[in-house]
């Protein structure tokens, strides 16, 4: 078994598309000023905006839920969301080792926020709502000092903390009606709260900002105003604007060195205002609710955040948002490369298709349909068309460069169209549906042409594959059938059962076997000509498979599902060869790239991940 263990080698991961815009405060630039810090599922992204490279710091089991560095860079400090009734970590990293430097286990359920005092000496963790524990950690020792109740008995839920600039013994934290600035007294183990008085203000504190100076403090509320509090006296000095509130509430504040505040909005306005009465000087309306602005050295340049996980650059003197990075912010349903190429490839998720340029990670190209889910999606073999199928039942064709909509199949399914597949001379189009029927479409210019329905599935059907002389599909269901049909006289020529749902299938570049996989776990091998079982494997030990590719020259393949690991299997063998660590959500999809150079997955959490296909013998 060791000797197993030790051949495996593990792929390298080349590059990541994604950002979890979800996070407040979740983009952070580190005092270096040549990196940014992200989080993306369970993982800590540290980017070099010079050459764009990433690093990845692993060892959350679950989503990362916040995440804070300290003012001198030398750590990063992350917490987790978990399931109820178990304990969510707090992890902080050492930056020049990229490494744990501390695993620290208090909070139930959920880590809210996290802030480093002034002088790298403490951390101060604060709780979700099922924990609601403010607890103050000694960075040295890696112990906890004290802990207390984030917020009174007939207060609401506190949601932020953040340190002062000058004393490493004085935080504020803020939530639903409690605002409280807290003293650390070390000899006794005991943290003091003083409630700050607002008089008849009652508010919803989302993000506290703190200047360099000490003497006030400014929290945003989710009622879109910004309230100014004494630090020395904690009492409420001004509350504004007055007039025109920020819309969709103040999700993010932060202070310039000239005392005006950057202000991110919930409905996607990054706002420039004066620090005495808050009136706007500049605004600009960016896509997605803004949820993290982080400053680059002294407040010249800054980095923006949105919840359409997007990531921004604006200068001070212009104000003109740059786009440096997009992902998508929800689940990648499948991924494609065009034939013989692998310059780029498409993506598709809710709402819409992405082509990406392979080897920058660049947006290329974004077709949008609001509001409905793009299933599955292909290239046409000339390279003229992208056919997706999508869950309102209908069939779309674009053009690759543009984007227009070049043909729309209407009513194709009947409870949305989830696989889909085009013939190699691009005249056909074989679709499969939610309630099993699979239908073959004939493509012309600008009409279309249904030409048969094969009904045979009971279940939906998950993946269809065309055989290379477009005489043959086979397709595989939920209903724990793959059926190989006749495309010439459009029958059942064979059938295989087992008792799984039916995730995916690949036909081996020869044709003569296939392979299938589903939520058993285990990848079959069939013989095409009888529907005879050849072998089968054990092809994970936890969570279903939901992605199988075979390269072009037959001798391996690779899969990826629940268990959030990639494996490169040799196919004569049914040995794993490579296994790729990185995924954080479940892998949805995989595909190699033509000319075997890379492999790319995609997971429910938004990410898509590139790793170099191994040089195999």
């Amino acid at each position: 078994m060791e000797e197993v263990a030790q051949e495996v080698h593990q792929l390298a991961l080349v590059a990541v598309i994604g950002f979890n815009g979800h996070v407040f405060s979740g983009l952070k630039i580190h005092p270096d000023k040549e990196h940014l810090i992200y989080p993306l599922g369970c993982t800590v992204i540290i980017k070099s905006l010079r050459s764009g490279k990433q690093t990845f710091l692993q060892g959350h089991t679950n989503n990362v839920s916040c995440i804070s560095v300290s003012k001198s860079g030398r750590y990063i400090a992350s917490g987790q969301v978990t399931f109820m009734g178990f304990k969510a970590d707090v992890i902080i990293w050492d930056y020049e080792k990229k490494e744990i430097y501390a695993r620290l286990v208090l909070h139930k359920a959920r880590v809210e926020d996290l802030s480093f005092s002034p002088n790298d000496k403490y951390l101060v963790s604060l709780g979700g709502q099922d924990d609601g524990s403010i607890v103050v950690w000694n960075i040295e020792s890696k112990e906890a000092i004290c802990g207390s109740p984030a917020s009174a008995q007939s207060a609401g839920h506190c949601l932020t903390i953040e340190y002062t600039n000058l004393n490493d013994e004085i935080f504020v934290s803020a939530g639903n009606g409690t605002l409280r600035v807290w003293e650390l007294d070390l000899p006794n183990r005991k943290i003091r709260p003083t409630e700050c008085q607002t008089g008849q203000l009652k508010r919803i504190v989302k993000c506290l900002e703190i200047p360099d100076d000490d003497n006030y403090f400014y929290c945003g509320t989710t009622s879109g105003d910004i309230l100014k509090v004494n630090l020395k006296t904690r009492l409420l000095n001004s509350c504004g604007p007055v007039k025109q509130k920020f819309s969709k509430g103040v999700n993010t504040l932060k202070v310039l060195k000239n005392g005006d505040i950057l202000v991110g909005s919930g409905d996607g306005v990054l706002s420039l205002c004066s620090g005495g009465n808050f009136k706007t000087h500049k605004s600009v309306q960016l896509e997605g609710g803004v949820t993290s602005v982080t400053l680059r050295g002294d407040g010249q340049q800054f980095y923006v955040g949105t919840e359409a996980a997007q990531i921004y650059s604006l200068g001070y003197t212009d104000f003109k948002p740059e786009l440096i990075a997009t992902s998508h912010n929800s689940a990648v349903k499948d991924v494609a490369f065009p034939f013989g190429t692998s310059e780029l490839f498409a993506t598709c998720s809710q709402n819409d298709i992405r082509v990406w340029h392979t080897e920058t990670s660049k947006e290329l190209l974004r077709i949008t349909v609001p509001n409905i889910t793009c299933n599955a999606l292909g290239f046409m073999q000339d390279g003229r068309s992208i056919f997706s199928a999508w869950n309102d039942g209908k069939i779309r064709v674009f053009t690759p460069e543009s984007g227009k909509l070049r043909l729309i199949i209407h009513n194709a399914h009947s409870m949305g169209v989830t696989a889909i597949a085009a013939t190699n001379d691009c005249k056909r189009i074989v679709s499969g549906g939610g309630e099993g029927q699979v239908r073959v479409w004939e493509i012309f210019q600008d009409s279309y042409r249904l030409i048969e329905t094969m009904k045979e599935h009971k279940a939906t059907v998950n993946c269809i594959k065309i055989k290379s002389n477009d005489k043959e599909c086979v397709t595989a269901s939920s209903d724990g059938a793959c059926i190989i049909w006749d495309l010439v006289r459009f029958v059942r020529n064979q059938m295989v059962l087992s008792n799984t749902l039916f995730g995916v299938v690949c036909y081996h570049p020869e044709e003569f076997q296939i392979i299938t996989s589903g939520t058993n776990r285990k990848i079959g091998y069939w013989e095409v000509y009888d529907g005879s079982a050849i072998r089968e494997l054990e092809g994970s030990l936890s969570g279903a498979i939901n992605a199988m590719h075979i390269c072009e020259d037959g001798k391996y393949f690779v899969t990826g599902g629940d268990d959030k690991l990639l494996k490169l299997w040799h196919y004569s063998d049914g040995e794993v060869t490579h296994v790729g660590i990185g995924h954080s959500g479940s892998i949805t999809n995989v595909r190699i790239c033509p000319n075997s150079r890379y492999i790319v997955s995609t997971s429910a959490d938004g990410a898509i991940l590139r790793w170099r296909y191994p040089q195999t013998s």
